[in-house]
């Protein structure tokens, strides 16, 4: 029997099971690496028992998958650097690292908050004890000053926190993303506060950076708009940092936020340009496996240039498969190829199974390839320019069966006009492509004409602005659609019954396709079932005061934000789609709401408290009264004192040592997060 008779993309399965299971079940490193040892070893053992007899046993797949179920698990304990023994947690107890000396060096640049620059640091020492693992460093914004450069090593006396849970329902969860890259701290400090070290260790990521430095150099000394700059490092350096905000959700709401991600795309088309210039080696002796060596080393240098980010180390991973394969006349099975390369990147980055572009990019294709020579079919033409039109159009909708669940389950909106700007860009995106390598290669050599970088800023500007016209028509762009993880399953299931019934229409693949639509009505009515449910919840929000009562699928909001404010908060937006809000009106902040049988009274700065015909169980503290707790608790003797983001923190901290000190339940919002009563 053959070893390898169980397809590929049955391991890679396996392996994502094991992946699962190592994150969100905890299991001991060196139990992981006893059992997958163990596994593997009685897999060999059955393998040559089984391989003289001619026959398939039942045993062997079923062990071969368990072994492979094992690897993942061992792959996500190998690869979290929080399970060994140099950890930096390890070593330092992170409520008392201030008097910790903390060398780090820089290892990647993230894009800027509102208040602080952001980078990703490798912890190289805590005092004089070598550690190892990653954290967050927050440095205070200082036009006066540069940003830190990567593979820069550092000194700080900073402390060490712990990352901050999110602080109210439905909000985005910066900590669980950081935890995915194994960052599971962060430290907070400006920049008169570290101190730059003499040595320096060079990586490869620091060599990266340096060239992407160069580049950017070289470009600012032509007339680049910074728009147009910040489009060149997205398309060609993997770097979207600096792209502005509005161009960045232009790109969003146009359907084309995958072009500024260097991914499949960009890759497919730098190897067609590279397997047409590369063509002369193959006449030398020994020229193909020259040429493979010489498009594999181009390729990869490229990844690590645009910063490995998943979608491009996906991308450049599957299209090294595809490179050995078309150049030594291998045929080749697309999804074996997709299956090979998830295998590889899972085995190498693990956690990449949780990334967003990971997830969009790999579904994407398998969309792709799976229905666009069905949609191809439909219609046909003579005429090579609308051939060509067509089979992008194709292309573009089978795309959207693979990404259209899980996009509206991670950014809740649909851009229906999302083939117009594929339609107007990709045609041209391999000319753009090369344009901008060419430009880039003359101006490190320092010989760029004046007129083609002026011509590639207006083919830079034009896309943008065909982008930003599409973004605009706001009637065709759906937002604020709820969807949860059942909706996700139960809508590609019928994905798949809608593929099964093109292949064989017959009555069983009818039968699998009502069964799936049946499935995602169950969903949907278990869903309104499960949100018909009544809360009152104390939201924190800096400086404000947001109160929500919800009935069911209603709700109320009581703030005292602006217009404008309330319109582009997050908060209440994210609480209605993750709830399935259909209706919701807004109202003034009042001083009593009664909550069931439950009675809540707000103070507000007033300091007004005295009342007689009811028996408050909560008192909600907001806008800094000036009053006694004390004497508040004495009198009306509520079961919980409650402080919003609306108090200052002086305030609130006498508070809290009141009630330590009652023996009271205190919650503030700002370090508990919002107080719901169901």
């Amino acid at each position: 029997m053959k070893l390898l008779n169980f397809t590929l993309i049955k391991l890679t399965l396996c392996l994502v099971i094991g992946i699962y299971i190592g994150y969100y079940i905890t299991i001991p490193l060196q139990l992981s690496l006893y059992t997958s040892l163990s596994l593997i070893c009685l897999l060999f053992l059955c393998f040559l028992y089984l391989k003289n007899k001619f026959k398939n046993s039942i045993w062997f797949g079923l062990i071969t998958f368990i072994t492979t179920i094992s690897i993942g698990v061992l792959t996500h304990n190998l690869h979290d650097e929080k399970q060994f023994f140099n950890h930096y947690t390890k070593v330092v107890d992170i409520d008392e690292s201030a008097s910790k000396e903390i060398t780090f060096r820089i290892r990647k640049q993230l894009k800027p908050g509102n208040y602080y620059n952001k980078y990703i640091i490798d912890i190289l020492k805590i005092d004089s004890t070598v550690v190892n693992g990653k954290s967050l460093l927050n440095i205070e914004k200082d036009s006066t000053l540069r940003r830190l450069k990567t593979d820069d090593i550092y000194i700080t006396y900073s402390p060490i926190k712990d990352l901050i849970n999110p602080l109210n329902p439905n909000q985005f969860n910066y900590k669980n993303y950081l935890e995915k890259q194994y960052i599971y701290h962060q430290i907070f400090t400006n920049q008169q506060s570290i101190y730059k070290t003499k040595s320096k260790s060079n990586t490869i990521f620091g060599y990266a950076a340096a060239l992407r430095n160069t580049i950017n150099a070289k470009l600012k000394t032509y007339n680049f708009a910074p728009d147009e700059l910040a489009i060149i490092n997205a398309l060609l350096l993997g770097q979207r940092q600096d792209i502005s905000e509005d161009v960045y959700n232009n790109y969003t709401n146009a359907g084309a936020i995958h072009i500024l991600a260097v991914s499949g795309l960009h890759v497919g088309i730098i190897l067609l340009l590279l397997n047409v210039l590369l063509k002369p080696l193959e006449r030398l002796k020994h020229g193909k496996p020259i040429k493979i060596l010489c498009i594999l080393l181009l390729l990869w240098s490229f990844a690590i240039i645009a910063g490995l980010s998943a979608s491009v180390t996906r991308a450049v991973t599957m299209f090294s498969i595809v490179a050995i394969a078309i150049n030594w006349k291998r045929p080749t099975n697309i999804y074996n190829t997709l299956a090979i390369s998830i295998f590889i990147l899972l085995l190498i980055k693990p956690m990449f199974l949780f990334d967003v572009g990971f997830q969009l990019s790999y579904l994407a294709v398998i969309a792709i390839v799976t229905f666009q020579p069905i949609l191809y079919k439909l219609w046909s033409t003579k005429i090579k320019p609308l051939d060509y039109f067509w089979q992008i159009f194709t292309v573009t909708v089978s795309a959207q069966f693979g990404i259209i669940p899980v996009s509206l389950y991670y950014f809740h909106q649909f851009p229906s006009l999302f083939f117009i700007s594929n339609l107007a860009i990709i045609p041209f995106l391999g000319l753009i492509l090369g344009l901008g390598i060419l430009v880039i290669v003359l101006a490190l050599l320092n010989c760029l004409p004046e007129f083609l970088a002026n011509f590639f800023g207006s083919t830079i500007n034009a896309m943008n602005l065909i982008v930003a016209w599409v973004s605009k028509q706001e009637t065709f762009l759906f937002r604020d659609i709820p969807f949860s993880l059942a909706h996700v399953l139960s809508s590609y299931l019928i994905v798949a019954s809608l593929f099964v019934l093109n292949k064989k229409r017959n009555f069983k693949s009818l039968t699998f396709m009502l069964i799936a639509i049946m499935v995602f009505q169950g969903v949907l009515i278990y869903t309104k079932y499960e949100t018909s449910n009544k809360q009152f919840i104390v939201f924190h929000k800096s400086r404000y005061s947001l109160i929500t009562e919800k009935s069911n699928r209603n709700m109320i909001v009581y703030h005292n934000l602006d217009s404008t404010s309330f319109k582009n908060d997050k908060v209440i937006k994210n609480y209605r789609v993750g709830n399935f809000i259909e209706s919701f009106k807004t109202d003034s902040l009042k001083s009593i709401y009664q909550v069931q049988n439950k009675m809540v009274l707000v103070v507000d700065s007033l300091g007004v408290y005295n009342v007689t015909a009811f028996k408050p169980n909560y008192v909600l503290l907001r806008n800094s009264p000036k009053i006694n707790l004390q004497r508040l608790i004495d009198s009306i003797q509520p079961e919980v004192i409650i402080a919003d983001g609306s108090n200052y923190k002086s305030y609130i901290k006498r508070w809290k040592a009141t009630c330590l000190k009652q023996k009271l339940p205190f919650h503030q919002t700002s370090e508990k997060g919002a107080f719901i009563i169901e």
